[in-house]
């Protein structure tokens, strides 16, 4: 996936003028060991203002995009801080732990790290300073490479655009969010027609590189594909998204879709483009159905920050007694309700489907061919069983008033067949009938959320909070009632 930036970090260490500057320097050299490759050593220790300018112009002009900012001792509280001032990506702030003499070679950095974030506060810079912030070199570069995924996010942000082609589908509102926001973020959106793509789609007719698109295609599909008539005109809409994204993206670096995808898509273009939609989500170009703007940039936060692939689903539906009492119970310390369903009609990437395989949108043939005995124009999903694996479910969305608000949960994907359609899989997460129903409903979210494989939720939230998101909730256990929770339901 090359559509996220690398990063490239820098460490800078300072120094109070009255404590020994080289038992700084020493410390310095031991975590940029102990990190190892990867990691730029920047050589200007700062002392004072001045230092701090020239470290700053030492790391840019070695690439660097994400800084660490080492108190080897005490610190001068004024140049450490100008550094965050100074330096245009994301930063984080990390002490250095006594290590034996307590006489000449104690550093104080424990304080010392005190008095840098209330002077950070005062500047009024979002630094990343972990839960453990103080500690040996071999400590810290554990720390270290725990801000990889935040400085990623972070950096992938600030250079993202977001093209969305709608309106978004009547009667649809759960979706609908002002996107001010977003470019107080400083991600780009451009919001397009539908009838737009449609011109750009009939532009590629005949394109000569149909062919080899559909083989590509067919190699994913295998042999038995019962709907492989449709492939023509999905190889001619994919290189319409992909030469449209070249054609748009502008001055930024990365790019995502949030795309309608229903009802008149079908009667016009004459497919579903869940498939095509999988297909570029798996190359790390997330493409969110429904228009859905704000599901798209949580499916790039979570591709940035967990490195892989994500999907966006439905909060779709429960989980029937029969399947609970057949599959789950005694096989999984999961109560029903702790269990769920999310679903979409077909978007998500093959390789995280047990089963894939080609379908066709069934709640759509209902409505618009419903005299077929064979699918034409709703033909085009990814269907299967989502694989078992560790979660995160999450999203970032706006309210009507412009302000950010988010949501995490860890959990987990069942290994259990469905006995349903489209990508769907069964999701537990613990205490989640509280969760659904003092976060979810409580704060108005959307029915859709983005998916991390894996547990991300401790990334997600230092990188909510360095975005400014002071409203982050999470499932809490059964003791710690939610603040609407009525305290005599039982």
């Amino acid at each position: 996936m090359n559509n996220m930036p690398d990063v490239k970090l820098g460490i800078i260490a300072s120094s109070r003028s009255c404590f020994p500057s080289s038992l700084s320097e020493r410390r310095r050299e031991a975590l940029v060991k102990e990190f190892g490759e990867g990691i730029y050593n920047c050589k200007t220790l700062v002392i004072n203002e001045n230092d701090a300018l020239k470290a700053i112009e030492e790391v840019k002009a070695n690439g660097v995009n994400a800084l660490v900012v080492f108190l080897g001792n005490f610190g001068p509280e004024t140049p450490e801080t100008i550094l965050a001032d100074k330096f245009d990506g994301p930063k984080m702030y990390v002490a250095a732990s006594e290590d034996g003499d307590l006489i000449d070679g104690r550093g104080d950095a424990y304080c010392g790290l005190l008095n840098a974030s209330y002077n950070l506060q005062l500047r009024h810079q979002k630094v990343y300073i972990p839960e453990n912030p103080v500690g040996t070199a071999k400590e810290l570069a554990v720390e270290i490479e725990k801000f990889i995924p935040i400085a990623r996010t972070i950096l992938g942000l600030k250079d993202l655009k977001i093209i969305a082609f709608g309106p978004r589908p009547d009667d649809f509102l759960a979706c609908n969010a002002p996107i001010k926001a977003l470019y107080d973020l400083g991600v780009a959106v451009e919001e397009n027609s539908e009838l737009d793509l449609l011109v750009a789609y009939n532009k590629h007719a005949n394109d000569p590189r149909i062919p080899a698109k559909m083989k590509e295609m067919q190699d994913e599909l295998g042999a038995h594909n019962p709907y492989a008539g449709v492939l023509p005109r999905l190889a001619q809409y994919e290189l319409t998204l992909e030469d449209w994204m070249e054609e748009h993206r502008g001055t930024r670096k990365y790019v995502a879709f949030a795309n309608k995808c229903w009802p008149a898509f079908q009667t016009e273009f004459k497919f579903v483009p869940c498939y095509v939609n999988s297909r570029l989500t798996a190359r790390g170009i997330p493409v969110a159905c429904e228009v859905d703007i704000y599901g798209c940039l949580s499916e790039y936060i979570g591709q940035c920050i967990s490195g892989k692939i994500t999907t966006l689903l439905d909060i779709n539906n429960t989980v029937p007694e029969n399947i609970y009492n057949e599959a789950i119970k005694g096989v999984y310390n999961y109560r029903i309700h702790e269990t769920f369903m999310g679903f979409h009609c077909g978007n998500t990437a093959s390789c995280l489907l047990s089963n894939p395989h080609m379908g066709f949108q069934r709640i759509m043939k209902r409505d618009l061919e419903p005299e077929l005995p064979e699918p034409d124009i709703t033909r085009g999903t990814m269907e299967g069983n989502i694989k078992a694996s560790d979660i995160t479910f999450f999203r970032l969305q706006s309210t009507a008033g412009t302000q950010l608000k988010a949501y995490v949960a860890q959990g987990e994907t069942l290994d259990i067949d469905c006995r349903s359609f489209g990508s769907i899989g069964t999701f537990a997460i613990p205490d989640m009938e509280r969760f659904y129903r003092y976060v979810l409903i409580e704060k108005a979210f959307p029915h859709h959320g983005a998916v991390m494989f894996g547990h991300y939720g401790q990334a997600f939230f230092e990188v909510m909070k360095l975005l400014g998101v002071e409203d982050v909730s999470y499932n809490q256990p059964d003791n710690i009632p939610y603040p609407k929770e009525n305290p005599f339901k039982n």
